[in-house]
This record gives C-alpha cells, sequence and structure tokens, in this order.
C-alpha cells in the first residue's frame, strides 16, 4: 500500500508524486515540507522517478500544443453556433404565433364573432317523428 502524504506536511527524504498535477519533486532531508497547494503526495521508489519524469515530460511536450489547437476550435465552434443560435431565435420569434393555447388574455373586449356557432341543418316537418316511428317498428316495440 502506498503511503500518502497531505500538501505541507514534513516528509522523509525521497521522491514525491503528486497525481493531480502530475509532479514529481525530491525531497533531500527528512523533515522538509512537501509544497503547498491541491492534491495529496505520493512516496515513489527512486526508480520509478527516473522512470515517471521523461514520460511526464513527454506527455507534456504533445498534448500541451494539442490543447491549444483544441481550445481555439473550441472558440470557434462557439461564436459559430452562438451565430447560428441567435438567428434561429430571431426566426423562432417572428414565426412563433401571439396566441399561445393554454394562455389566458383578460383584455375586456369581445371576440369579433362571440356567440356565433356553426350548426348543421334544421329538420323540417315531421321526418324526425316518423324516423323515429320507422326504428321502433323495426324493433318491434309500439310507439
Amino acid at each position: 500500500m502506498v503511503t500518502t502524504y497531505e500538501s505541507g506536511s514534513a516528509a522523509l527524504n525521497g521522491y514525491y508524486l503528486n497525481p493531480t498535477s502530475w509532479s514529481v519533486i525530491p525531497v533531500a532531508h527528512d523533515g522538509e515540507r512537501l509544497p503547498s497547494g491541491d492534491g495529496r503526495w505520493l512516496r515513489i521508489p527512486t526508480a520509478a522517478a527516473l522512470a515517471l519524469v521523461p514520460i511526464l515530460g513527454a506527455t507534456f511536450l504533445v498534448f500541451l500544443p494539442l490543447i491549444g489547437f483544441l481550445v481555439v476550435l473550441w472558440a470557434l465552434a462557439s461564436l459559430v453556433v452562438n451565430a447560428i443560435h441567435g438567428s434561429a431565435t430571431e426566426l423562432a420569434a417572428t414565426v412563433n404565433p401571439g396566441w399561445v393555447p393554454g394562455e389566458a388574455h383578460f383584455t375586456g373586449k369581445a371576440a369579433e364573432n362571440a356567440g356565433v356557432e356553426e350548426k348543421g341543418p334544421i329538420a323540417r316537418g315531421d321526418a324526425l317523428e316518423v324516423l323515429a316511428a320507422e326504428i321502433a317498428r323495426r324493433r318491434g316495440i309500439k310507439a
């Protein structure tokens, strides 16, 4: 099991790795304090420190320019998306109807055709009574 040390605490001599900041530091004398900051420090053997330092350096060497290009591309993409989003919002505002179903508009004015409803044809004469008698006859009920 690996021994962990808090930042700023006294440590034995040796090499310490901070996985949060990807740094390896040497402690020359017993009782020296580890650097303050975020993260915990892991004590690692000297051979592991000698292997890790070039790997961490190469990782930064390769990925630091890549991260720069990605940040620039991200910024350009966000500008394009914001421009499109603004245009789409303006277009949606012009297409959107002023009346929203379910929303109350109490203005105190009567609608133009208030109370006018479309109605079906009106039955003329005794057509309904004749139809009712025909239905009753076919069912075998006396009317």
